[in-house]
């Protein structure tokens, strides 16, 4: 940067340099964002994006429409400009039972001619918004509105990172999309709010929403927003003959679509579609509201024409509501690991989104004031994002007299130490730190799938192995005498064996994980991994100063003097020393697949649908290991596939391409061959 500021810059050489950076970054963007296999470091990649700022900023003639610069937002607006759509985004009729679905078909049969197929695709529960490609670049971006009249949002759709700023089409491209936030983001933003005493955000698709109304862009790109495109409005225009056809297209485009979409000419399996995804909606990881299914001809689509507020030739199957009325027995609190006591409802169980809900948040003192929630109310509750159940409405006309008003309590429930509600916060908490309940739940943060992973840890168990006082803090699970655990209630032999042997496979685990389980204040995955990621070992995280943290891209100064103090604890330090005593793992595992022979050695492999038991992140750490590349899309380059349930149209295009397809068993046979040639023969 000294160069620039020195004025040394030969202005002559600046358009080259400004191709080279956009190059550059366009390449390591696809790198992080599309096929999740950074080449650099997230310093390296922003001190690109200043270097392009600065000469954009000095050079706004050279500027280009597609800069990549426009990702980090710019100057906020003070409002939005109206922009009328030139293809009406009109909404869908809607039907809620097999019954209505299967009229739906019959009148679509009966008003055009010819064999009917149908595309099925999810409804994304997120805004919708149009997007408008022009000479191969994004120009335009709008909500929908009322259809016709939507919010000029072009800036912040700049920032969301899977929306391609340019395209290899150049003639005018329409398409349709659902801008949403994903489950797990939406947890760890939640997460945040409530470690900070800040407002818990009701579902993901109400905080996509908000995010994408942001009038400072900067605002909004500091928010992890992603997009399924799902229509393109003028496919007709572009010589396309049907809606799956169109799928295809802008997935060439580098424009995302959602790839579980499905192509049928039977009802039957239409219905059969949508009652799978019915029951197992809740294992994707965004939300979906329901099923749409269109008329895949556009000619047959002509025939069937419009309605004055939707097309004939498709409709949305809406999910059963996810709102249950029930009876608020008790309200219980519970102390979590930061002390921060919660009040919870005690519900009558009731079914909602597809498991049984018998308990539900209350968030704090001042929720319960506000909705004058009591003891015996009938009440709505709901699962905000399918994911937290909540207590919604209360309906006070069905009172009797016997409810009771609820008070937060002055001590804690399980040290008995004093509360206290500092000035200006909502959260009531226990400053005790010895307080039993906040071990408990560290112990259960501990033990947990995104920390240590051990199997068979149930809440139960560590409630009784503490009331028995087999452990008193994390470290002690790796000291527990088998003989003393086998003579408790309910701990047979069989379970405790191999409940012993989790404990010990945990001990190999990757250091984040450690990291993680320790429980620092503002430190979640995310942030274990980046510190994992950028010291060698545990006594490296340790010795680290302030001024080293704060060096960690994406590493605050919250963060950084959390990590800090945390360290600076002696109980903390005791506690891993026993860890370390116990031969946990205080290495990174970056290299752990050094070793590995390279079989996949210039392979593209691609992975689609939901595999029995191995994860998604796990098979591509194990192809990438081996030296394969995991991609996103299928290919005359691809080597083979990896397919498992749901497969959609990957497996399709695999199948139509001659692409070697393998199940599980097969994936888990080949990679313990010793070499690329035993690879290629396997899968003749």
């Amino acid at each position: 940067m000294d160069l620039f500021e020195n004025n040394k810059l030969d202005p002559d050489n600046v358009d080259k340099m400004m191709e080279e950076l956009v190059k550059a970054i366009e390449y390591h963007s696809e790198k992080y964002y599309k096929e999740d296999n950074p080449e650099i470091s997230d310093m390296e990649f922003d001190e690109l994006m200043r270097i392009l700022i600065f000469l954009e900023d000095k050079f706004p003639a050279l500027k280009r429409k597609d800069t990549p610069s426009s990702r980090v937002g710019g100057a906020a607006l003070e409002k939005f400009e109206q922009h009328t759509h030139e293809v009406p985004m009109l909404s869908l009729g809607n039907v809620f039972s097999e019954g209505e679905l299967r009229d739906f078909d019959r009148r679509v049969r009966e008003g055009c001619s010819g064999k009917v197929e149908y595309v099925v695709e999810f409804k994304i529960d997120g805004l919708s918004v149009g997007l408008t490609y022009e000479d191969g670049y994004f120009t335009l971006g709008a909500t929908r509105g009322d259809g016709y009249v939507g919010e000029n949002v072009t800036e912040n759709l700049k920032t969301v990172k899977t929306i391609p700023m340019r395209i290899e089409e150049k003639k005018k491209m329409i398409v349709r999309g659902e801008v949403y936030i994903s489950k797990q983001d939406f947890e760890n933003i939640n997460r945040y709010q409530e470690e900070h005493d800040l407002q818990i955000y009701a579902n993901p698709r109400n905080l996509a929403a908000g995010s994408l109304r942001q009038l400072d862009s900067k605002l909004t790109a500091k928010r992890p927003l992603d997009i399924f495109v799902f229509n393109l409005e003028n496919a007709e225009a572009l010589g396309l003959k049907n809606h799956s056809e169109s799928f295809e297209y802008m997935s060439k485009q580098g424009i995302k679509i959602n790839e579980n979409f499905r192509v049928f000419d039977s009802i039957d399996d239409v219905v059969k579609h949508i009652e799978h995804w019915t029951e197992n909606r809740g294992t994707l990881g965004y939300e979906i509201d329901g099923m749409v299914i269109k008329v895949n001809s556009f000619a047959q689509r002509d025939e069937l024409g419009f309605t004055a507020k939707s097309p004939r030739w498709a409709t949305a199957y809406k999910f059963p509501a996810e709102k249950k009325k029930t009876k608020l027995l008790d309200i219980q609190i519970e102390v979590g690991r930061t002390g921060t006591i919660t009040p919870t409802a005690i519900l009558e169980p009731v079914r909602l989104a597809g498991t049984t809900v018998s308990r539900a948040t209350l968030h704090n003192e001042d929720y319960i004031n506000e909705r004058d929630i009591r003891i015996g109310d009938t009440v709505i509750v709901q699962k905000a994002g399918e994911i937290i159940p909540q207590v919604i409405q209360v309906f006070t006309e069905d009172r009797d007299g016997s409810e009771v008003k609820f008070k937060m309590p002055d001590k804690c429930p399980v040290c008995g130490e004093e509360t206290v509600r500092l000035e200006g916060e909502a959260a009531v908490k226990c400053i005790n730190i010895s307080c039993p309940a906040q071990i408990r739940r560290g112990i259960i943060h501990f033990v947990s799938r995104d920390a240590m992973n051990i199997d068979g840890m149930g809440e139960s168990i560590i409630t009784t192995l503490l009331d028995n006082g087999i452990i008193n803090d994390i470290s002690d699970l790796y000291y527990m005498d088998f003989e003393k655990i086998v003579t408790l209630d309910r701990m047979g032999e069989k379970s405790v064996s191999n409940l012993m042997n989790a404990i010990e496979k945990s001990k190999a685990n990757e250091l984040w994980r450690l990291i993680n389980g320790l429980g620092i204040k503002f430190v979640g995955v995310k942030g274990a991994k980046l510190l994992a990621n950028r010291f060698s070992n545990m006594d490296e995280i340790i010795n680290a100063k302030f001024e080293d943290l704060i060096e960690i891209d994406e590493f605050g100064e919250i963060m950084s003097d959390s990590v800090v103090k945390f360290f600076d604890e002696d109980r903390n330090l005791r506690t891993i020393e026993k860890l370390r005593d116990a031969g946990l793992n205080f290495e990174s595992n970056a290299n752990k697949y050094s070793e590995v022979a390279k079989i996949f050695e210039g392979m593209k492999i691609v992975l689609t649908g939901t595999l029995p038991s191995l994860k998604r992140n796990d098979a591509k750490e194990m192809i990438e290991a081996r030296g394969g590349k995991a991609t996103s899309s299928v290919s005359k380059s691809t080597t083979f596939v990896l397919a498992g349930e749901e497969a959609g149209s990957k497996l399709d295009k695999a199948v139509s391409l001659g692409i070697k397809v393998i199940d599980e068993d097969k994936f888990n046979e080949i990679i313990n061959y010793e070499s690329k040639e035993d690879v290629l023969e396997g899968l003749k």
